[in-house]
């Protein structure tokens, strides 16, 4: 009686371990991608960019669009004029700043939209299978068919120039790249066992792919999509410099570096700045989606 007693002490003494909340698939990915220092750097560019871009209208030094013919193409460091001028004398800095967040604008907002419209193309056909796949995948393969220069091109000269017209010719030039990965992707997930055993069950359609299927197919389309604001910038840049983007005055990238192409041999850096720009940023979204495809890549 005694040592049942003890044994009852003993066991009424004895502590539970408190239960440890297994760490999630994303807080995974969120923590491989804190300890990547290329990304983080990438992103630390992209969000100072972004800041800048936003407070540029009450931080710029000077009025990026007043123009002074006597301070025309001033070399970098010249007294009030940190980074130069421009062609018509305005200064540059102000410009670049200013410049950052119409270029992010062009840069981003195609590939959001493409986004959006291509993800949901692509799962729709991934899922359904078919007949449905086969006609839709056919006519993106021919908008696919197509090098996303020349179509961007092809698509703003038909539109005419401006900033609308940019943004939709460059998102119907993102929609079919898009679109292939999304569907991809959803015709491997839904041949998957719980996609199975949710069909087996008498669930909706619509319920299996918003429960079962975008959990697990956005996050590589969406590590996709961000690899191509990189590109999404240059080609916005390039539709500037060839007059079919944003229209003059305003202080885009892209147009910056066409009206200061004729002061390469006079002011070479100061020419050369713009292009550095948008070279900087799009490195900086390559390294970055580099590090979130790496991130999720890792199943350690």
């Amino acid at each position: 009686m005694t040592t049942l007693s003890l044994s009852n002490d003993a066991a009424a003494q004895v502590q539970p371990l408190p239960a440890q909340r297994s760490r999630g698939y994303w807080s995974s990915v969120l923590q491989r991608l804190l300890h990547d220092p290329v990304a983080m750097g990438a992103a630390a560019v992209i969000l100072l960019l972004v800041i800048v871009a936003i407070l540029s209208p009450w931080i710029v030094p000077s009025d990026p669009y007043a123009a002074s013919m006597l301070k025309r193409l001033k070399p970098i460091g010249t007294e009030g004029l940190p980074l130069g001028s421009d062609e018509l004398g305005r200064d540059l800095l102000s410009r670049l700043m200013v410049g950052a967040r119409l270029s992010l604008f062009m840069g981003i907002t195609p590939v959001l939209m493409a986004f959006v419209i291509g993800a949901g193309i692509g799962i729709l056909a991934g899922y359904a299978g078919g007949r449905t796949n086969t006609v839709i995948m056919r006519t993106i393969d021919v908008f696919y068919a197509f090098p996303s220069v020349l179509l961007a091109i092809a698509l703003s000269g038909a539109l005419g120039a401006g900033i609308f017209n940019s943004l939709v010719s460059l998102t119907i030039v993102f929609i079919p790249q898009i679109a292939r990965v999304a569907e991809s992707v959803t015709a491997q997930a839904r041949n998957r066992d719980y996609v199975e055993a949710a069909r087996a069950t008498g669930a909706h359609p619509f319920t299996i792919v918003r429960v079962h299927v975008l959990g697990n197919v956005l996050g590589p389309i969406f590590v996709y999509s961000t690899s191509l604001i990189a590109v999404s910038m240059i080609l916005a840049s390039g539709l500037s410099f060839l007059g079919l983007g944003v229209k003059p005055p305003e202080p885009e990238w892209g147009l910056m570096l066409n009206t200061l192409r004729t002061a390469i041999y006079t002011q070479p850096w100061v020419a050369a700045l713009p292009g550095l720009m948008i070279f900087i940023t799009s490195i900086s979204f390559n390294l970055l989606s580099d590090g979130l495809r790496s991130a999720m890549d890792n199943k350690g």
